[in-house]
């Protein structure tokens, strides 16, 4: 991942006028807490344009909608000529202990108020199309870690009728989501999309991520289930879906959506655009242990004390 962090080093030039394009928005408020949104336009907008709905990362404790990194990667999308809202939730594991399957209640109930806060944002969007000059038909969500699982979250809520999918009109769906170490939490067994098919997904995975699990981690019918375990469901019913699992790598990948722009603009161009209803998988081996970052080796022990 050294390649990140010059590819980084090399974004942040010229912020300052990518700056200037973008407007920040409330879209709601929970309990007294202001939740905003970063609204950034490309230089020229279409019909075809797609809006990503950016949700970061930080295990639900932590993390910023406008950290240097997420600004860095959201000029890389813009300059590719995606629109760009980037969200704050609430963060709802501030202060957990102990997560495990036993104790598995408040990684629910933090997954649901974030993946709420980004149905809010998406109403938000729509009700606001007209003046921010957004396609309903071409919303794309991207997460990384604790925002790749808001995002699939959401998208299971949509298909499923859960929590306050209603805000949105009936016919809405996504154009697409996309992963970067990401899991789904469900507490009926396997994830079932039960109204109608998922969005088609792309998924970013390390298989051996011990924060977010590459597999599922179940306990009778409650169960977090990730990229391996949900592609399998997306295989058995023929959904449309892309598919990156990085051998070896653990949590590091959630942080590899500056890396994979071009990997993006294919799967928009594909599966978006085009709507081709295509299945793509591959594995890579890490052939270096050595240029893994440490946190590579984090588990939920080293977050939640």
């Amino acid at each position: 991942m050294k390649r990140l962090a010059l590819l980084f080093s090399i974004l942040l030039v010229g912020m300052t006028a990518f700056a200037q394009n973008m407007k920040t928005y409330q879209y709601a408020e929970r309990d007294t807490l202001k939740l905003n949104m970063d609204f950034y336009t490309p230089a020229q907008v279409h019909d075809s344009t797609i809006c990503v709905v950016y949700v970061f990362g930080g295990g639900f404790i932590g993390g910023h909608r406008d950290g240097e990194f997420e600004k860095a990667y959201f000029k890389q999308l813009v300059d590719e000529g995606f629109q760009v809202a980037a969200i704050d939730y609430r963060l709802g594991l501030k202060g957990a202990k102990n997560l495990s399957v036993f104790n598995s209640d408040p990684l629910k109930d933090a997954v649901n108020m974030a993946a709420e806060d980004a149905i809010s944002a998406i109403s938000y969007l729509l009700e606001h199309a007209k003046e921010l000059k957004v396609n309903k038909d071409y919303i794309v969500m991207v997460g990384s870690s604790a925002g790749a699982i808001t995002s699939l979250q959401v998208d299971y809520a949509l298909c499923n009728g859960f929590l306050n999918y209603d805000i949105l009109p009936k016919d809405f769906r996504l154009a697409g989501v996309v992963s970067y170490a990401g899991a789904i939490f469900s507490k009926e067994g396997k994830v079932k999309y039960r109204n109608h098919a998922p969005a088609p997904t792309m998924f970013y995975h390390g298989t051996s991520d011990k924060l977010v699990p590459y597999k599922q981690l179940k306990f009778f019918n409650t169960g977090f289930f990730g990229t391996d375990a949900l592609v399998k469901r997306f295989v058995e019913f023929g959904y449309p879906y892309y598919a990156r699992r990085f051998e070896g790598y653990g949590h590091s990948v959630a942080a590899a959506g500056p890396l994979t722009v071009d990997d993006l603009l294919w799967f928009c161009r594909h599966y978006v655009l085009k709507k081709e209803r295509i299945q793509v998988d591959g594995t890579y081996q890490n052939l270096d242990p050595q240029t893994m970052p440490a946190f590579d080796l984090y588990t939920p022990g080293d977050l939640y004390k």
